[in-house]
């Protein structure tokens, strides 16, 4: 209980970035990842890794969320996976094709299995590693907010006795959790901005400590769970104008990649934050050159530490490597 008082102080704070400090630095690895011939990704939606520290890339072949009207939910023709080998960068398989509408998230539990958040779909999806159908949940294109039913789920992360959070979402502002067979245990959550309620839980992340973390993206902050759904603490950052995902390490350290804005000025990048919930730093910034994003929305953490950050409407994924 204490490591996490310690942590809700440093980080309601208000620490800013004169309190980043010197430990890590970060840097792009120029040239990763490798597609073949003249191939470019499209709309990076998400990017996981496995426990091969391979890694998995996410894309909407094409696929838009219109400004106006119903989402399409008809099935992508084209692969929306891509898997690269982490350390060189190529291209591997790619698999996907006529099983999503509009993927939004992909998630890699500790079978190596890989988890999907369709927001068409309003559904939430299993694969194993090689891209076959385990589970589905959800009433596929029917929305709504009980044991059967999500309404634009997020993201899903996986707790350590193999329990399913679904951050659900665009439409409920709720977190459903599930037994790791798939059948409904509880939800929490609802809209507004009090300690517990959500404007768009776009994020969701689980430690092997059974913290389980909110990007709570409309109310610019990040909440932070047990597993039963008490609220523990509010992470308001250095501050966060508009963020998007939140990962932990494997040493405990949150990350969190920023989409930023431009009132309040905050610059995209990636936030990293030591288990007491200090800023030790600050990396990215706008822009389409090496270590710069246009719309970072997603990241993945590898066990060597190197993050990858998907730039949605940069339609690329980019590396990053600590200096030692």
């Amino acid at each position: 209980m204490r490591g996490w008082t310690i942590f809700a102080a440093v980080c309601l704070s208000g620490a800013g970035p004169a309190g980043v400090q010197s430990g890590l630095r970060y840097h792009v690895v120029h040239g990763w990842p490798q597609l073949p011939g003249d191939e470019m990704l499209d709309e990076v939606s998400a990017v996981a890794v496995d426990g091969h520290d391979d890694v998995l890339v996410l894309t909407r072949a094409g696929r838009q969320w219109p400004d106006k009207g119903e989402l399409d939910t008809s099935p992508i023709a084209k692969p929306t996976i891509f898997r690269f080998d982490g350390r060189t960068g190529r291209l591997t398989s790619r698999f996907g094709a006529g099983m999503f509408a509009l993927p939004h998230s992909i998630t890699v539990d500790a079978r190596q299995n890989i988890w999907i958040a369709d927001v068409a779909l309003h559904q939430v999806f299993k694969l194993s590693p090689d891209g076959r159908l385990l589970l589905a949940l959800g009433t596929r294109a029917v929305s709504g907010e009980d044991d059967r039913h999500f309404n634009r789920p997020s993201d899903v992360a996986i707790g350590r006795d193999g329990s399913i959070f679904v951050s659900d979402g665009y439409g409920n502002n709720r977190v459903a959790k599930f037994d790791r067979t798939g059948r409904f245990l509880l939800s929490w959550g609802s809209k507004g901005s009090a300690a517990g309620q959500f404007n768009l839980p776009h994020g969701i992340a689980s430690d092997n400590k059974g913290r389980l973390c909110v990007d709570d993206r409309g109310n610019a902050r990040i909440q932070c769970f047990n597993e039963d759904g008490r609220w523990r603490l509010t992470l308001k950052g250095p501050p966060f104008a508009s963020p998007q995902d939140v990962k932990f390490d494997h040493s405990g350290r949150l990350f969190v990649v920023e989409a930023g804005s431009s009132d309040p000025l905050v610059l995209p990048g990636v936030v990293v934050l030591d288990g007491n919930g200090r800023v030790l730093e600050r990396f990215g910034r706008y822009g389409n050159y090496d270590g710069q994003f246009v719309d970072a929305h997603w990241l993945a953490i590898d066990s060597r530490g190197a993050v990858y950050v998907a730039d949605f409407g940069g339609k690329r994924v980019q590396k990053f490597v600590r200096e030692r």
